[in-house]
């Protein structure tokens, strides 16, 4: 192979690779930016609900939210979330059920059971907060889904704050690794698809 080529292949395969680090990089960085700011409402994005019960991920995000409401930041939960391949249960009426089992009133709850990911989630939220006549939101995940979450939000011009869990389910170097890059492929395929 001709000298030339090989350097053109080689700043090539640096140039994708400093591309790649910088989007790692960025996801993690959009994930800590919390302003603690306050907003009309906390939207919680979806995860799994174990039949009548919300996974460790979705408690941890809902944990965030109340603690948001509780301590002023938001006058409203907007929870978000359908149902599962053959669930009983809605993610949101899982997460309805344990806000007010800890202590978030009924009345400042809205939830949505249609959605099944996170575009539609953010989309339904919206609505949501159209018919309320809210104007703000806290954006409520896990740090790594947040960049691509608050791009979709923007991208269907709704006002957006990120508001990270402060703990995580992801403990482990291996399953926050498989969370960051997985982030990465789906901020891209939504880049290209939409979806």
């Amino acid at each position: 192979m001709p000298r030339r080529r090989r350097r053109f292949i080689s700043f090539g395969f640096l140039l994708l690779l400093a591309y790649v680090g910088g989007q790692l990089w960025d996801i993690h960085r959009v994930g800590f930016l919390d302003r603690h700011r306050d907003a009309d409402c906390a939207i919680v994005l979806g995860a799994a609900a174990w039949h009548d019960k919300p996974s460790p991920v979705l408690k941890e995000r809902l944990n965030h939210a109340i603690s948001l409401y509780k301590d002023g930041k938001v006058k409203s939960l907007v929870l978000t979330g359908g149902y599962g391949k053959g669930a009983d249960y809605a993610e949101s009426q899982v997460g309805v059920k344990y806000c007010i089992d800890h202590g978030v009133p009924k009345a400042d709850i809205r939830e949505e059971r249609e959605s099944v990911n996170t575009i539609e989630n953010i989309r339904e939220a919206k609505n949501i907060m159209s018919e309320e006549g809210w104007e703000t939101a806290l954006l409520v995940s896990d740090p790594w889904h947040l960049k691509r979450a608050r791009r979709m939000a923007n991208d269907l011009d709704l006002k957006v704050y990120i508001s990270a869990t402060p703990s995580s389910r992801f403990q482990s170097m291996g399953a926050k690794t498989k969370f960051l890059f997985g982030e990465f492929v789906l901020y891209h395929c939504y880049l290209v698809t939409g979806k």
